[in-house]
Formats: structure tokens, sequence, C-alpha cells
């Protein structure tokens, strides 16, 4: 049950169709949520995981991926701060026949939303229906931007798109990932990312250090886009 009010206070904001549930309904809500915290690099859903509900993100950052036949990782998009998971609660919607995974980026607070009470009260309330697949709809608009850059995109431009949004994300020029946690986050390999970024560094427009990589000049990386 959430006891603090600035819990309750985000609850209400990011659940835009409140007002539209009964007291009871807001009631089940406030009582079945949890308030969570988990640190970078945890797993909180996959195929064999129980399905943890709907998220809310307090704070800290999510990823939401695929995996491949062969293990590879295909991030589809991530989940920041006040942006709620959905589709971690794929024992809900009926409509999600595929497996996803969920893994923490940064160390998290997180709100949880049981999934037996969201799924009654999307069942009873034609406005908290209609809230889950829009979110869902949304959310396959970021799949199939992923899908576009894999598919059709030359990798210079996505590793360029993939260093701006981490740098934009982060309020931050220097990006502190692997070239191997690089190329998972992206679904390629280490190889291919390390050469790419090493000619980024000879053309200007990336540092390159242990673990590091730092923008050295965002306006030509953003011309490649």
């Amino acid at each position: 049950m959430l006891k603090q009010q600035e819990d309750i206070k985000l609850l209400k904001e990011t659940l835009t169709f409140w007002n539209q549930l009964t007291d009871i309904q807001q009631k089940m809500l406030i009582e079945s949520a949890v308030s969570s915290s988990y640190p970078k690099g945890k797993i909180l859903h996959s195929a064999d995981y129980e399905c943890i509900g709907t998220l809310i993100v307090k704070s800290g950052s999510l990823r939401v991926y695929i995996l491949s036949e062969d293990g590879r990782e295909i991030t589809l998009y991530r989940i920041n701060d006040g942006e709620i998971c959905v589709l971690s609660a794929s024992c809900v919607l009926q409509s999600i026949t595929f497996d996803v995974y969920i893994d923490v980026v940064s160390d998290c607070e997180l709100i949880q939303l049981c999934s037996k009470t969201f799924s009654a009260i999307i069942e009873g309330n034609i406005y908290a229906e209609a809230f889950t697949y829009k979110l869902t709809t949304e959310r396959f608009s970021d799949v199939m931007w992923a899908m576009q850059q894999i598919l059709f995109m030359s990798f210079d431009k996505r590793l360029a798109i993939f260093l701006l949004d981490e740098a934009a994300s982060l309020h931050s020029d220097e990006i502190r990932l692997t070239h191997e946690q690089i190329a998972r986050l992206m679904g390629s390999a280490r190889e291919v990312v390390t050469r790419m970024l090493k000619y980024f560094s000879s053309e200007g427009y990336v540092e390159l250090s242990r673990g590091t990589v730092r923008i050295t000049d965002k306006n030509r990386l953003k011309a490649l886009v």
C-alpha cells in the first residue's frame, strides 16, 4: 500500500483517468500499489518471470527489449522518470503475445501496480481501458522506430542517434558505457561498435577512454542523422 503522499500524488498525475474512477476503484489502486527500489543491472521481467504488473518510474531508467533466437538483445525503447511501462503487465493485456524483457539501466524507484487489481479496473472502467491501449499504441510506435533503424538505417546513423539520445537523457556529453554495453543496448556486435566509435574519434566527433565516450562535436554528430 502506498503511504507517502508524493507517491499517491504521482499515481494520480500519471493515471490521467483517475478522476473517472469510482472511490472504490481509487482505493483499490492505492492499497494494491507498492513503492520499490531496484539497482542498476537488475532484470525486472523476462519470459520466465511472473507478471510484475504496470510500472510507474519515479526516478531512474528502464530498458525494454526482445531477444533473438541467437540471444541478441534488441532494445525497443527506454522508460524514464514519470513514465509508465505497460508491457510489463502482458498478463493483463491479452493482445500482447510476444515476450519482452525489462532491466534497470540506472538505479530506479518505482511504483508497481498490482496486475490483478489493474486488470479488474480496466475491465470495469472504459477510461482506464482506453488509457492503457492508447499507451500501448504509443509504445508500439517506439517499437516500429527501433525496427526501422535496425532494418533500414546505416550503422553510423544508428550510433549517432544512440549517443545523442543518451547524452540528452543523461544531460551530459560524457556517456559512461563500455563498447560491449553499447553493443548490447543497440542489438549489435561489440566489434562493429568499436570500429565505428574509432571512426567517430578519428573524425573528431567523440573522445574515447576506458568505459567512457565523450561527445566533442555534437553538431557534426547531428549532421550524420
